[in-house]
């Protein structure tokens, strides 16, 4: 299986994707921080079944032809 890489993130916060309100608890806290003037938006880790609220590393790049 080949996976794409993304650009190197770090994550803010973690929600359980099983939550009564879904996504809603992650996009509250990641609009959040966008008025505070971080770029943050939300993924899905499907492996752990969360959303998780991310920004991307200043300065990181993804590898153009996605090798490790």
């Amino acid at each position: 299986m080949t996976r794409a890489r993304t650009a190197p993130r770090t994550v803010l916060r973690r929600f359980p994707a099983g939550g009564p309100r879904g996504s809603l608890p992650a996009e509250e806290f990641a609009r959040a921080r966008r008025d505070e003037g971080t770029p943050a938006e939300v993924v899905m880790d499907l492996a752990g079944d969360l959303f998780l609220v991310v920004v991307a590393r200043p300065g990181a790049l993804a590898s153009p032809t996605g090798d490790e």
